[in-house]
């Protein structure tokens, strides 16, 4: 008894430890420096930078208290606050930092996941390729899937009414955008959690953007803050 009673208490004293220093980090967040500026206009979803910087901790996996009245395995995207939010169950949700749209392509509305793939081939919409060749820059038709394609290891495909809206949830090869309006319109996320995502959002789950023009309609939700022994021990 004894010895299992000290395994308890070093467990406790390990995520007491951890819990304290995500507070410190959280509370912090606002000193991390700013974005490294772009050396080059993004092309799509591709954007060239000064140099990578690591993610602001606001912006990594958390599970939080949350309360709201969509069902569970909903997916809520905060664009304003470059969050998302995958519904776990009552008064909880894991949260994810991502990267959303620059100016004049943000949106929003109630979409679901069409279809999803591993490690996707990408296909830049022929208004893209037309619109970055006039800047001088030359688009592939198609790139195939891997750590050097823009979509990362990971995409579901957002479809409204049975067709393709064009815009996609997927992961990243430039994980020091996440918390910037870089994108095309698309809601990107670090690889490692847009796998973990992938993993719980089954084809048909529900996703509501919220962003530019409110057609996602009204949404009750409030994030209520860091879930510390969730995050630890289940996010």
């Amino acid at each position: 008894m004894r010895t299992g009673g000290m395994g308890a208490g070093k467990t406790f004293a390990m995520a007491v430890g951890m819990a304290g220093a995500i507070f410190f980090t959280a509370g912090h967040a606002s000193a991390i420096g700013p974005a490294a500026a772009p050396i080059e206009r993004p092309a799509g979803d591709v954007t060239l930078v000064a140099m990578p910087r690591e993610v602001p901790e606001q912006f990594k996996r958390r599970v939080v208290r949350f309360s709201t009245t969509e069902k569970p395995g909903t997916i809520i995207v905060d664009t304003n606050n470059k969050f998302l939010y995958y519904i776990e169950g009552p008064n909880r949700a894991t949260r994810y930092g991502i990267g959303v749209g620059r100016e004049g392509f943000g949106w929003s509305g109630v979409v679901n996941v069409g279809r999803k793939a591993e490690w996707p081939s990408w296909t830049p919409p022929a208004e893209m390729r037309v619109r970055e060749r006039r800047a001088g820059r030359i688009l592939p038709a198609v790139q195939e899937g891997g750590i050097d394609n823009p979509l990362g290891a990971r995409a579901m495909y957002l479809y409204k009414g049975g067709r393709d809206t064009i815009f996609r949830i997927h992961g990243t090869n430039q994980p020091w955008t996440i918390g910037l309006n870089m994108s095309s319109g698309c809601i990107r996320m670090m690889n490692k959690d847009v796998e973990h995502l992938y993993s719980r959002a089954d084809i048909g789950t529900k996703v509501i953007v919220i962003g530019p023009g409110n057609r996602q309609g009204n949404v009750d939700f409030k994030d209520r803050g860091i879930d510390i022994f969730g995050t630890i021990f289940g996010g």
